[in-house]
């Protein structure tokens, strides 16, 4: 999949890389206002876990709706489930003490899987991920599904913390 071919959603997805929290008792407004287009207007600040926001945020706007939750795990129960990552597939990873959710973009030249989030390392960015933390993957239910085949291999530096 190229990226004139690529979902939607991952296209605009692409366009809040670089996005970051902001340190102290100001609050980057893009995440705060993730929060409103799940319907969770209740929290108002970046420092909540964010990435089931941002994941949700962006379906929201392509036209999707989203688990509309703040759990990453929300996610298990929402779309329907792939067998193998394609990109533009949502990506539920356990981790200690919840979970990550974000975009497939690709892999590495060492098989991990690479992701675009928010909330990876207080960002939104494309990091590296071991599929040995993949609980699922799923897709949009109403979306076709995607054609098999290969991840693009790309080169990104892996996680050091998803909250």
């Amino acid at each position: 999949m190229t990226k004139q071919t690529e979902p939607r959603w991952l296209t605009l997805a692409r366009q809040f890389l670089g996005l970051r929290e902001i340190k102290g008792t100001k609050h980057a407004p893009e995440i705060v206002q993730f929060w409103r287009d799940i319907k969770r207007s209740g929290i108002k600040d970046d420092e909540t876990p964010w990435c089931a926001a941002f994941v949700g945020a962006v379906l929201e706007h392509s036209g999707i709706k989203s688990s509309r939750f703040e759990s990453a795990k929300s996610y298990l129960s929402w779309g329907v489930k792939l067998q193998q990552p394609a990109v533009g597939a949502i990506a539920v990873l356990s981790r200690t003490g919840g979970g990550h959710v974000a975009f497939v973009v690709g892999q590495n030249s060492n098989g991990d899987l690479l992701l675009l989030g928010g909330n990876q390392n207080d960002a939104v960015n494309i990091a590296a991920f071991s599929r040995n933390r993949v609980e699922e993957y799923r897709w949009p239910t109403d979306e076709p599904l995607p054609v098999g085949g290969p991840l693009p291999q790309l080169n990104a530096a892996n996680s050091t913390r998803e909250s």
